[in-house]
């Protein structure tokens, strides 16, 4: 054998390049606002989790009222259970997380939240995921309404792209073509199978963000911002029981509902640079869903 064949030349025991390792806290440093983040057993905080676990510092932004009147109800331990449940993730003792509370569907509070976001991580926002929207209140093009309309657009779509707008005005000021710049929505399948009929206001208004994808992600391209929206399909978040419940599970190819930590896992990868060169799109998390 010739020393270029000894054991410990062989590709197993060779260290990998360092441009193909992964690095363990790719977001330390960086900083979050995850709106949406009310509930422990939420997408919001999931993602919060995730992102902290990346090394990153996290604002929440929360809106008690909205889950106090639905079915599944507010945390019982509060926003401040929430923000320690994202604490016992994070990785970096230096990362912060903070939370405020916020109704986005006035005019002025998207830019206002994007502002207090940024004052308490240090001035600087790199990544915004807009995981909010309005559950409820909706109907099928028999009984759906003006104000159900109206409701629907001004929580789940206007305050997005109000949102975006002045994350885009924060990002503009940090110097050229400034690393980590990150946008996030959500949306729902409502492109999928036979759509959403049973909440038409709803989907509308989702289906116009997944719309505005493409054209966000070139606004915001020469910020070094990628854009995308991602569709986490039914998961499992409490607002479903009994038989329905199963329903929805047996047209899951592995039998069960999607976790909060799914959908997770894709948004906080799209945060870190392994993304950079994907943007302006939609993007299916689903686990083959049926439909």
């Amino acid at each position: 054998m010739s020393a270029l064949d000894s054991p410990a030349d062989s590709p197993a025991d060779s260290p990998a390049p360092l441009s193909l390792r992964r690095d363990p806290l790719p977001l330390r440093g960086r900083t979050a606002l995850v709106t949406g983040a009310s509930r422990r057993g939420g997408i919001g905080c999931a993602v919060a989790r995730r992102l902290v676990a990346y090394g990153a510092s996290v604002h929440l932004h929360h809106h008690v009222p909205h889950d106090a009147d639905r079915p599944w109800g507010a945390d019982p331990e509060g926003p401040e259970g929430v923000a320690a449940h994202v604490r016992e993730a994070r990785a970096d003792p230096a990362a912060t997380v903070t939370h405020g509370p916020g109704d986005l569907s006035g005019p002025g509070a998207p830019a206002e939240l994007i502002g207090t976001a940024a004052e308490a991580l240090g001035g600087r926002l790199d990544i915004l995921v807009a995981n909010h929207a309005l559950s409820g209140f909706d109907g099928t093009l028999d009984t759906v309404d003006a104000a159900m309309l109206d409701a629907h657009w001004a929580t789940d779509t206007r305050s997005v792209i109000l949102l975006v707008q002045a994350y885009a005005r924060l990002r503009a000021k940090l110097p050229a073509r400034a690393p980590g710049g990150r946008v996030v929505m959500m949306t729902s399948g409502q492109d999928l199978g036979g759509g959403m009929p049973e909440e038409i206001a709803y989907g509308l208004a989702k289906g116009a963000l997944a719309s505005a994808t493409r054209s966000l992600a070139t606004s915001l391209a020469d910020l070094a911002v990628t854009v995308n929206t991602v569709n986490p399909g039914p998961v499992d978040t409490g607002y479903l029981t009994g038989s329905a419940y199963e329903a929805v599970a047996a047209r899951f190819p592995a039998g069960r509902w999607g976790m909060p930590d799914e959908p997770a896992r894709l948004i906080a990868w799209l945060a870190t640079d392994e993304a950079e060169w994907i943007t302006g799109q939609v993007i299916d998390s689903e686990g083959g869903f049926r439909r």
